[in-house]
């Protein structure tokens, strides 16, 4: 595989952050446009016809969480050659690390209020504090420890959530008491949304900026440190993966090809059937709302993880090998702007759903929307690469580190 000159940027890193950043559109789009529960469950908005059906199955097994995932990964490994190149240049790596840190969570607290209450910005930035402490572990320290933090996080969500069941359980047997008819009844309650709640969903956000604005002052105040509580149990360690495969040159297309090729394949073959069998038995279950929620915030974390790893190998084999073409070209250059296009997808898909722009909000259906993500793909691939032939950084790439340096960065190429 490939080898690289330290000074040079790396082609596997920028376009697997190119892929991840357009492939993070794809779990989102739904997030975008429907009510929350439509992402959890078809059954909860959207419809359930086969086409409907088959788009979910199809997005739960290949990208739900994958995309995330990767991009996670990759965050883990830049911050690692970040740290290594500030100390080359005779910076101190922590004064470095911490101001880039202190901006993005800015900038994802922005992002939530103002765009979208599905940032992962703020998630990234808070966990990427904690990650700089784990930075002089070893690749075999950083994985015996990651699988530790996301074992623990797997098992205890797994029971939590599984708790549910056994009460559901409990609650259907012959004889039943009416406090646990009516326990399980009020949980479910708690997941599942009204039609009235639907519909005040819709009507909020097809409505102005200033109402959406508020209602999130109002009832989501702390909802991106309820996102770092609930999602640090699997962040953290996969960053942590991605700092030991940035160690292990893994991330940077050190290993070899046929190495690359059997993991991808068999991590994902693995994922890919555990999740197969899941998808079949909620469908078989006509999408059981303790059922969906079991499947989509425990059950689905070990395979998640095999498969974002063997995605990240498969597509870097995918890199080497067509690393002189115009495609790979441009998705590399889509990543070397992955902070503004992951940001630009936000405002362009919230001008088209919400009430501020076209307000088609809870209008289009589930399979049409990928549609749009066709669209926002296009977008990026032309844009991204003219850009980066003139400039040196993406818009808001250049406004991060001048913030974090304190300085204004040059920002026309030469």
């Amino acid at each position: 595989m490939s080898t690289h000159p330290p000074s040079l940027r790396y082609l596997e890193l920028d376009a697997l952050r190119g892929f991840a950043v357009m492939g993070i559109l794809l779990m989102n789009i739904v997030g975008f446009s429907m009510p929350e529960m439509a992402y959890v469950s078809p059954a909860a908005y959207g419809g359930t016809d086969l086409p409907d059906i088959i788009v979910w199955a199809l997005s739960y097994i290949f990208v739900d969480g994958k995309m995330r995932g990767l991009f996670t990964i990759l965050f883990g490994a830049s911050m690692m050659l970040i740290l290594k190149r500030a100390q080359e240049n005779g910076e101190n790596p922590a004064r470095v690390h911490f101001s880039r840190m202190t901006w993005l969570a800015i900038f994802g607290l922005a992002h939530f209020f103002l765009l979208w209450a599905g940032d992962i910005l703020f998630l990234y930035a808070a966990v990427g504090c904690i990650a700089f402490f784990l930075r002089d572990l070893t690749a075999e320290d950083l994985i015996r420890r990651a699988l530790l933090i996301f074992s623990l996080g797997f098992i205890g969500y797994s029971v939590m959530f599984g708790s549910f069941l056994y009460i559901q359980f409990q609650a259907g047997v012959p004889g039943a008491s009416a406090a646990a008819i009516e326990d399980i009844a009020q949980i479910i309650a708690g997941f599942e949304s009204s039609a009235a709640d639907i519909t005040a969903d819709i009507a909020l956000h097809r409505s102005g900026f200033g109402p959406i604005f508020l209602d999130k002052i109002r009832n989501d105040l702390f909802g991106p440190l309820i996102l770092l509580t609930y999602n640090l149990a699997e962040t953290l360690p996969l960053m942590m993966v991605g700092m030991a495969l940035y160690k292990s040159g893994f991330i940077t297309g050190q290993w070899q090809a046929d190495q690359y090729r059997r993991y991808g394949i068999w991590l994902i073959a693995i994922g890919m059937l555990i999740l197969t069998a899941i998808a079949i038995g909620l469908i078989r279950s006509d999408f059981d709302t303790l059922l969906m929620i079991n499947a989509n915030y425990a059950w689905n974390w070990p395979s998640q993880m095999l498969m974002t790893i063997g995605y990240a190998a498969l597509l870097i084999v995918t890199i080497d090998k067509f690393r002189g073409s115009l495609w790979i070209k441009r998705i590399a250059a889509v990543g070397r702007a992955a902070f503004t296009n992951y940001l630009g997808t936000s405002l362009l898909m919230t001008f088209i759903f919400y009430g501020w722009g076209l307000g088609l909000y809870g209008s289009v259906g589930r399979t049409e929307l990928y549609l749009f993500v066709l669209g926002a793909w296009a977008l990026m691939l032309l844009w991204s690469q003219p850009w980066l032939m003139r400039f040196r950084y993406g818009p808001l790439e250049w406004l991060w580190r001048s913030l974090a340096k304190r300085q204004v960065q040059a920002m026309r190429l030469s």
